[in-house]
C-alpha cells in the first residue's frame, strides 16, 4: 500500500465569518504566501507522488485558480467546488480520488501541518485504515445539562481532533455514499457512522486551525521559529 497513490483533500470552504474583513481567511497572507498554500506545498514536499485536489467555495473559485497559478504553478492541482456543509465539500473532492489509495483530508487553514505528522497519519491509515490526528485536552472540562448546570468531566479521557484525517480509500469512499447526517462534524464521525472503526494517532499541538486574527499572529510567529 505504501507504493499506492496517494491523494490530499485540501477543504477551503469555509466563509471564516469569525475572521472580520472581506478576505476568506484561507487566502489571507501568512509570511508572503497564502494561508492555503502553505497547506498545499506541505503535502507537496511531504509527498511527492501526491495527487492534491483543493476543494473551493464555489464563488471563490477564480481567486482560488489566480492564487495557485500565481504560488503554485509547478504543482499539478485540481480545484473542485465545495458544497452546501463540509460533508459535500469533502464529497465532491473525494470524486477525483481514481483506485485504491490513502487519502488525505486536510483543513487549508492548518497551515502549520509537518512532514512528521502527515508521515504519522500515512503509516496508521495503511496499518488501519484510518489515522485521526489527536491531542490531549489541557485545560479543565465541564459538561453542560440541558437545565444550565453543568459537572466535571476527565479531560484525560479527551481528545481534540485535528487533521489530516487519512484514511484507506476503501474506507472512506463509500462511506461517503452515504446520505447526509446533521451529526457529522468531520470525516471521522462519517466513517464511524458506516461502520468503520476510527483510529487515533499523535497530533501535533503546533498544528493549529486559523479561525480568528490571534490564529493569524501565532501561525506567523511559529512558522518564523520553526526550523
Amino acid at each position: 500500500m505504501i507504493n499506492k497513490k496517494k491523494y490530499a483533500v485540501i477543504v477551503a470552504g469555509g466563509k471564516g465569518t469569525r475572521m472580520g474583513g472581506t478576505i476568506p481567511k484561507q487566502f489571507l497572507p501568512l509570511l508572503g504566501l497564502p494561508v492555503l498554500c502553505h497547506s498545499i506545498m506541505a503535502f507537496a514536499h511531504s509527498l511527492k507522488d501526491v495527487k492534491i485536489i483543493l476543494v473551493a467555495p464555489p464563488d471563490q473559485m477564480d481567486s482560488a485558480r489566480t492564487i495557485l497559478k500565481s504560488y503554485t504553478g509547478q504543482l499539478n492541482i485540481t480545484i473542485v467546488a465545495g458544497g452546501e456543509t463540509r460533508f459535500h465539500s469533502v464529497q465532491n473532492g473525494l470524486k477525483e480520488v481514481d483506485g485504491e489509495g490513502i487519502v488525505f483530508i486536510h483543513d487549508a487553514v492548518r497551515p502549520l501541518v509537518s512532514y512528521e505528522l502527515i508521515a504519522r497519519c500515512l503509516e496508521g491509515a495503511i496499518l488501519h485504515g484510518s489515522a485521526i490526528p489527536a491531542i490531549p485536552a489541557i485545560d479543565s472540562m465541564r459538561l453542560m445539562n440541558p437545565d444550565g448546570s453543568s459537572r466535571p468531566i476527565d479531560r484525560n479521557n479527551l481528545r481534540i481532533i485535528q487533521t489530516p484525517q487519512t484514511f484507506r480509500s476503501d474506507v472512506i469512499l463509500p462511506a461517503f455514499n452515504q446520505a447526509y447526517d446533521p451529526s457529522f462534524t468531520d470525516e471521522a464521525t462519517v466513517a464511524e457512522k458506516y461502520g468503520a472503526v476510527v483510529f487515533l494517532v499523535e497530533g501535533d499541538k503546533n498544528n493549529i486551525k486559523i479561525t480568528t486574527p490571534g490564529d493569524m499572529i501565532i501561525a506567523d510567529t511559529l512558522l518564523k521559529t520553526s526550523d
